[in-house]
């Protein structure tokens, strides 16, 4: 929300590229295996996809500073996933090597890296590596033609400061550019879950609906963030081939207005 904020203000200047992913090892995770050892959705998933199969949860925040169907549409994308080893090796080390899960044949490659072209000529690369040991991380990438911001850990380079060279700690920028909204429920969120934000989201959605206003993230945007699962699974399919994005806007991206900064 903070560097939203900066990107409207024009801290970054015109954007021109994002990355973002699902970066966050899952092997151990209750929605793979069930306690008596029975394969659930997430496992399922890999079992039988390959491609980017969570998507949503870094692209969003980029796509909403590009003002991705306010302004700007995803045009085409190609995706590329890697070999599968890393859950065969993990269910080996775990029950054995004769275990039907460590010689289970997983379509999903371990690291799936897509890239998708925007409209207005802006790139985006969404990243996907869950099967591998690796620290959490959603990259959070945004970067124009006056600096670069990038998250894990979050840091800052301006051409105002050091012409770009060096990374500083964005938490400096913190009091002139935190989101009005934040500063308004931060004391009221902390402590509710991933930091204040399952609080903060909840609040303002509820907020919306009783004032009959339209949600920040709606059914279009929900679409849009969704389908490039599908079509990374295509993309990778036929060798990376190109793949044209749905404009589920009908061409009403062009008239929308940006997303702006909600008040306090």
């Amino acid at each position: 929300m903070m560097v939203l904020n900066m990107v409207r203000q024009g801290v970054l200047g015109e954007l021109v590229h994002g990355e973002a992913g699902y970066m966050h090892e899952l092997r151990e995770d209750r929605e793979l295996l069930g306690p008596n050892g029975e394969v659930r959705w997430r496992l399922e998933q890999m079992i039988r996809r390959d491609g980017n199969l969570y998507p949503t949860h870094g692209l969003g925040p980029v796509a909403q500073c590009m003002d991705i169907n306010r302004g700007d549409q995803f045009d085409y994308l190609v995706s590329m996933s890697s070999v599968s080893k890393g859950l065969n090796v993990y269910y080996a080390d775990r029950f054995g090597k004769n275990h039907p899960l460590a010689n289970q044949d997983y379509a999903i490659g371990d690291v799936n890296v897509t890239m998708i072209r925007t409209k207005m000529g802006r790139t985006i690369t969404v990243g996907h590596d869950t099967q591998l040991p690796r620290p959490y991380s959603r990259i959070n990438m945004i970067q124009g033609t006056k600096g670069i911001v990038q998250g894990y850990p979050d840091r800052i380079a301006l051409e105002s400061n050091s012409h770009g060279h060096n990374w500083e700690s964005i938490d400096q920028y913190q009091d002139q550019y935190e989101h009005p909204l934040w500063k308004k429920l931060n004391r009221e969120a902390k402590g509710k879950g991933h930091g204040g934000m399952d609080y903060m989201e909840i609040h303002r959605l509820v907020e919306c609906l009783h004032s009959g206003i339209e949600p920040d993230m709606n059914v279009y945007d929900a679409a849009a963030w969704s389908v490039i699962s599908e079509l990374s699974e295509q993309s990778v399919a036929q060798r990376s081939r190109p793949i044209y994005v749905p404009d589920f806007t009908r061409g009403r991206w062009k008239r929308n207005a940006p997303l702006g900064i909600i008040g306090g």
